[in-house]
């Protein structure tokens, strides 16, 4: 095996992390078409975030709860305002920004690598 070709160890606070990262991740996008899950995974993530504050995932975990809270602060808003229907853009537009935000973080998780790197 060459040097080149090993991607360095993660200390085991490191690898539960990740794992815990990885589970807000993935409840995170199947709750924007369920919304329960959307739930379990913002709550998950702010329950594991102060454990992986010392870890190099921890900005994934702001990026979660940022996500998380902003998505449900915005959705809150579009959803009083689609009675005069400029709600529905805003939850439109709340869909695809947290689309985006959770597959970026899914894809640099994934290669081990900082949210905000």
């Amino acid at each position: 095996m060459v040097a080149d070709d090993m991607e360095p160890t993660l200390s085991q606070e490191d690898q539960e992390a990740r794992q815990h990262a990885l589970i807000a991740y993935i409840l995170m996008l199947l709750g924007l078409f369920t919304g329960l899950l959307w739930l379990a995974g913002g709550i998950w993530a702010i329950i594991k975030q102060p454990a992986a504050s010392q870890t190099q995932f921890a900005d994934h975990y702001q990026n979660l709860v940022r996500t998380f809270v902003i998505a449900i602060v915005l959705s809150i808003l579009g959803g009083i305002l689609t009675v005069v229907l400029i709600g529905w853009p805003i939850l439109f537009g709340v869909f695809i920004w947290a689309a985006f935000k959770l597959v970026k973080g899914l894809v640099r998780l994934s290669s081990n690598q900082a949210y905000y790197a």
